[in-house]
């Protein structure tokens, strides 16, 4: 067991995963309201959620590609996005404070001074910034490499290379749910990220993406779809890949995997 390694979940699919020292932060969504959808779980997150040396886009939908959160974030931080991100949100244009990098599948990227090294892998999921123009850039996930091999999918579905563009990995923080009543194409639900946790074999794995925004006036409307994500991941879990830890945070709440090998 390694204690330097930590992951909290902030809601969403916001994420701080601090390894060797280094703090890096997923998604970041610290908004109580985007568009039609409202933060009904989870308290928004703290300025100490800002803190990090690398931010880490996985695609241009504003729930993960927030420019109002990512102006938040401090001098020098490097953020990491999908290639042709800034000539499909023009926004980013105004975040002259950060260094961005444009990756693609393959790219490696060093982060801080500890060793601590991204890797980018696909994803399947429509990366584009909906819903305007045609403009394409790739969904993407990544893998933090220090004294841990941290996972973060972002969006995406399952892919049948998905266990060998992702590699060995320690640590798996997968999305289970969504911001609606229907999951579309490209999106894992609790099964199917049951069966890419079996794909996958990390030793832990954090569930995420779901129960924090869910659309104003649909209270409703399947609320189960809001609310059960995180615990039948954890039951399919235990049923499909039984040797895996699965720490169901809540919102705010960190975790030592201990998962180095």
């Amino acid at each position: 067991m390694r204690p330097d390694v930590t992951v909290t979940w902030w809601g969403h699919a916001t994420c701080t995963v601090e390894d060797s020292g280094t703090r890096v932060l997923t998604d970041p969504l610290f908004a109580r309201r985007l568009a039609h959808l409202r933060r009904r779980r989870g308290a928004v997150p703290p300025p100490r959620a800002a803190a990090a040396d690398a931010v880490l886009v996985s695609h241009l939908h504003a729930d993960h590609l927030h420019v109002p959160s990512l102006a938040r974030l401090a001098p020098g931080t490097l953020a990491l996005v999908p290639r042709g991100a800034a000539r499909s949100v023009p926004g980013l244009r105004r975040l002259t404070h950060l260094r961005f990098t444009e990756v693609t599948p393959g790219d490696e990227v060093p982060v801080g001074d500890a060793g601590v090294v991204v890797r980018v892998v696909p994803a399947l999921h429509d990366g584009r910034r909906l819903p305007v123009g045609p403009r394409r850039s790739p969904a993407l996930g990544y893998v933090v490499q220090g004294a841990a091999r941290t996972y973060f999918a972002g969006d995406t579905g399952l892919f049948d290379a998905m266990a060998e563009e992702v590699g060995d990995v320690d640590v798996a923080l997968l999305p289970v749910g969504g911001w609606g009543p229907f999951l579309g194409h490209g999106h894992l639900d609790p099964a199917r990220a049951a069966e890419a946790l079996a794909r996958l074999a990390p030793r832990s794995a954090v569930p995420v993406h779901y129960g924090t925004y869910w659309p104003i006036g649909m209270d409703a409307v399947r609320p189960h779809e809001f609310h059960a994500p995180g615990d039948e991941f954890v039951r399919q879990a235990a049923r499909r890949a039984p040797d895996v830890a699965v720490h169901r945070l809540a919102h705010g709440e960190s975790v030592r995997p201990g998962a180095a090998r």
